[in-house]
């Protein structure tokens, strides 16, 4: 009975320290374009594309995402432009062998500073799972990235803007099998 308990103890507390360990961080650098699109996410809100390739501490990867922007954010400290906040979306990860990571967005905000002609983005992400070697994963992303207009509409708003930026954080997966990739 007493070698029942010891193990009963030792699985209680070992469990999360499995867990804990099999937390990685994860760095990752893009480059992109960013287009509105005609999809609604949100009412009030203009929906983007995002489409982006890089590479980092989980390889070779694309990156597509759909975002809802809010436009007249309040002011912030760190913001004299004009603000907008990203309040919705969701995006999927492509690696080279196939595997996909799944993320949705936490929050967001940019930054537009009008005489430079750039804005600043970022955007909090939940890596809500994935395929193959993201199987069962989970975590944090934050990306930050610098964003400017190569294309403007008739009503002189950007239409096509290019960014670079990166994307940090820690993912962990459901179990060693899909942390090695040997599925």
């Amino acid at each position: 009975m007493k070698s029942l308990a010891i193990v009963a103890v030792m699985f209680t507390l070992g469990v999360p320290a499995v867990y804990a360990q099999d937390e990685r961080p994860v760095k990752m650098t893009f480059s992109g374009t960013n287009v509105a699109t005609t999809i609604n996410l949100r009412p009030g809100t203009v929906t983007d594309e995002h489409q982006s390739a890089g590479r980092g501490s989980l390889g070779v990867f694309t990156f597509r995402e759909l975002h809802a922007d809010l436009g007249g954010a309040p002011q912030s400290p760190t913001c004299s432009g004009p603000r907008f906040l990203v309040v919705a979306g969701a995006g999927v990860f492509h690696f080279q062998d196939g595997s996909l990571l799944i993320v949705t967005i936490v929050d967001g905000d940019g930054c537009i500073n009008l005489s430079a002609g750039v804005s600043v983005l970022t955007v909090n992400y939940q890596i809500t799972g994935g395929t193959g070697r993201f199987e069962g994963a989970s975590g944090a992303l934050t990306m930050t990235a610098t964003q400017m207009p190569v294309l403007r509409n008739a009503a002189n708003m950007p239409a096509l803007l290019v960014f670079t930026g990166e994307f940090e954080g820690t993912i962990a997966r459901a179990d060693q099998e899909s942390q090695d990739g040997q599925r």
